[in-house]
């Protein structure tokens, strides 16, 4: 995360939603509810995209710049490397599997 974007996540009380600067978060579907908003705006999005394929292309990015699916499992927070190499599937890793992994 860059240095610019830590610095604003560190201010405030540490209780407070970063987006509404209160305790209280948006309700659940507000950014649903934004993004769905902008495709409409903005018809050269695929309808098919969504919010959570950010985390997908978010998934590809971290195992394409650092080359490890320990630091990819850690900052996606999954439990098992099982689940992280689900986000890999778009890239062409052939014949990958957990049981090729070392064990951490």
């Amino acid at each position: 995360m860059p240095e610019y974007i830590r610095k604003e996540l560190a201010r405030g009380d540490i209780n407070n939603n970063i987006f509404t600067h209160t305790s209280k978060p948006y309700n659940n579907s507000y950014f649903k509810g934004i993004w769905r908003r902008f495709k409409r705006r903005l018809p050269s999005v695929e309808r098919d995209i969504t919010l959570y394929s950010f985390r997908h292309t978010g998934a590809i990015e971290i195992y394409k710049r650092t080359g490890s699916l320990s630091k990819l499992q850690k900052a996606m927070g999954h439990s098992s490397l099982k689940v992280s190499l689900t986000y890999l599937r778009g890239l062409e890793v052939e014949d990958l599997k957990e049981e090729d992994m070392l064990m951490v």
